[in-house]
């Protein structure tokens, strides 16, 4: 298997190179069980965000990510947007986004009342993993305007390809495709 070393502000990330469906190869950035990749990133990202109100992220890999962001922050709660609704978000909204590069189909997220609340007339601090097509962020934007929240930064840790380009992202570091 190759490998796309990646340096994260000081900390050496080595990623797979795994093909997508569509033909292209991504160095695929995972942080589910990397405590010390982490900790390491949220601590950066906490530099980046420290003007927020709040943090929203959407489930899986951004949730440990802005676990430690909020808690570098002291912020007790932080939104999350969920990909399937449950039993407890009855209540709340949701929203229809277009595919993105890694899951290829039209996806549903989710926030529930809670969360809305949280997210009302506050300075929102987006979190996430990987910005790479921006279909994830898009969705996770019109989620902090439908709740009548601010977005006030979005923040990433890696911007793969052109995504390093927009000016209006926080990134740590970029990645290509391949």
């Amino acid at each position: 298997m190759e490998f796309h070393t990646v340096n994260i502000r000081g900390f050496d990330a080595h990623l797979p190179i795994l093909p997508l469906p569509s033909g292209i190869s991504i160095a695929f950035f995972n942080l589910h069980g990397d405590s010390a990749l982490t900790e390491h990133c949220g601590k950066e990202l906490a530099k980046e965000l420290a003007d927020c109100d709040v943090l929203i992220t959407a489930e899986s890999k951004g949730l440990q990510l802005t676990h430690c962001v909020a808690r570098e922050l002291g912020q007790r709660y932080y939104a999350v947007a969920r990909k399937t609704k449950k039993l407890y978000m009855q209540d709340g909204i949701e929203i229809v986004i277009e595919s993105s590069i890694t899951t290829g189909k039209e996806q549903k997220m989710y926030l529930s009342k809670h969360d809305v609340d949280l997210l009302k007339g506050k300075k929102v601090g987006i979190v996430d993993d990987v910005v790479s097509t921006g279909a994830s962020l898009h969705g996770l934007e019109a989620l902090v305007e439908k709740a009548g929240g601010i977005i006030h930064k979005k923040a990433f840790v890696l911007a793969e390809a052109d995504a390093a380009d927009r000016p209006d992202v926080i990134y740590l570091a970029k990645i290509p495709l391949f």
